[in-house]
């Protein structure tokens, strides 16, 4: 085996969520095989319930280890990142960490936009070069139930309002559904969904309306490899806003748009590019990021640029 100290960053922690969509074994298995052939023994472990894998990084990155790979879905990477980063602050936990990442979940879209969505025999060639790159990530203040407010981060994409309530659906529906759970949701989400009077303020003006979604964006793809931001640069220290001012019956009607980015044309979509971003509407919106709600509105998203190094 290979020895760690010729490794750019020692060792490679696997962390595993077995929940992951239908928690794919197989591609766990054909990882490890694929280091073994490369000389490499990375230490596996595995999270038992939603919420381990937070608290598994920033002990492992304590205790001196640098490079931790995700080895699951968005939820895993969202669980990760706020692990190794205190939301609050933004200090980054540990000596310079870096993290990886191989899809193994009902939804890995944040590698999708660096073009990493492929096989775990790449993906394992990818894990040993040295290359990184300092990505943003997107910080969220929701309110909670009883009107405290929860600041998390996020690598992704954050939604309010009906992508909020599909996500709540969604996470509800069968795991063995896998990738067809966030479709499921999008159409069983759509009937009791009523538009609402929404304000959304960005760094150039305010803008108050109905609508029912509102998207903030760091990276390009969600929903299992919609195009949903295709302007979206995660190292540019800025969102891609949209609002979405149709009924969910037009989200629904636009998925093939959405899936070659295209749905920008539509005339009930707006779009902006901003550092700080607040929504408040009539009514309470769910809000989700990375796949996970976390709150509702009133809520204020703004950037950390640089904050994460991305194993690329």
């Amino acid at each position: 085996m290979t020895d760690p100290s010729r490794l750019p960053f020692g060792i490679p922690l696997l962390l595993v969520n077995p929940r992951a969509g239908r928690g794919d074994q197989q591609v766990l298995d054909r990882l490890v095989a694929a280091l073994h052939a490369r000389g490499v023994e990375p230490v596996i472990a595995r999270t038992t319930r939603a919420g381990d894998a937070g608290p598994m990084t920033r002990e492992a990155v304590l205790s001196g280890r640098r490079f931790v790979v995700g080895v699951g879905g968005d939820g895993t990477v969202h669980e990760i990142v706020n692990g190794l980063i205190d939301a609050e602050t933004g200090e980054v936990f540990g000596d310079d960490p870096v993290v990886g990442v191989v899809g193994n979940g009902s939804g890995c879209d944040l590698m999708r936009t660096f073009g990493l969505d492929r096989s775990p025999e790449v993906l394992a060639d990818h894990l040993l070069t040295g290359d990184t790159m300092m990505i943003d990530l997107g910080r969220a203040r929701t309110t909670q139930p009883d009107g405290s407010v929860q600041v998390r981060l996020f690598a992704n994409v954050a939604e309010a309002g009906y992508g909020g309530t599909v996500t709540h659906l969604a996470n509800r529906l069968p795991r063995r559904l896998g990738r067809a759970r966030y479709a499921a949701a999008i159409v069983g989400s759509a009937p009791s969904f009523r538009r609402v009077t929404a304000t959304v303020t960005v760094d150039n003006g305010t803008v108050t309306e109905p609508m029912c979604n509102v998207v903030i964006a760091n990276g390009q793809f969600f929903g299992g490899g919609l195009k949903v931001a295709p302007r979206a640069l995660p190292t540019d220290g800025r969102f891609n806003v949209q609002t979405w001012g149709g009924r969910p019956v037009d989200v629904l009607l636009a998925q093939p748009q959405l899936r070659h980015g295209t749905h920008l044309r539509r005339d009930d979509v707006r779009e902006w590019q901003s550092q700080v971003v607040v929504v408040d509407a009539d009514r309470p919106l769910r809000i989700e990021a990375d796949g996970e709600v976390l709150g509702t509105s009133p809520a204020s998203f703004d950037m950390l640029p640089g904050a994460l190094r991305l194993k690329i």
